[in-house]
């Protein structure tokens, strides 16, 4: 697969993860920062949902097209979240992100301040 179409594809995993995070994380974990833990739970839901809609990516937030990271304004505070790929024991970085028989998919939502 060349470099383009590899890119391609994990942008589209991590699209497929981000936008399913209440349904399906059959190819990830979604790893919280004690900042949004903290939340109350409506607000708490109302950043993952924010989360999962985002599609704010541009050549600063997103400089290699995968949509790995993501910024965002919620009630007066920034939160990020990252996605980082792992082998699927969670052990080790994946050879191939672009390959999700061997990839697992990491999200970390935090608040900027917990960066």
């Amino acid at each position: 697969m060349k470099r383009n179409e590899k890119t391609q594809e994990i942008r589209k995993l991590n699209d497929q993860f981000r936008r399913n995070l209440f349904t399906n994380t059959a190819h990830g974990v979604v790893n919280l920062t004690s900042g949004v833990a903290a939340l109350a739970p409506a607000d708490y839901m109302a950043l993952l949902t924010e989360v999962s809609c985002f599609e704010d990516f541009n050549t600063e937030n997103d400089p290699y097209g995968e949509h790995d990271f993501g910024a965002i304004d919620f009630k007066g505070t920034k939160y990020f979240f990252k996605i980082d790929y792992y082998d699927t024991d969670l052990e080790c970085g994946s050879e191939d992100p672009a390959d999700p028989n061997i990839t697992c998919r990491a999200m970390t939502i935090m608040r900027a301040d917990e960066y």
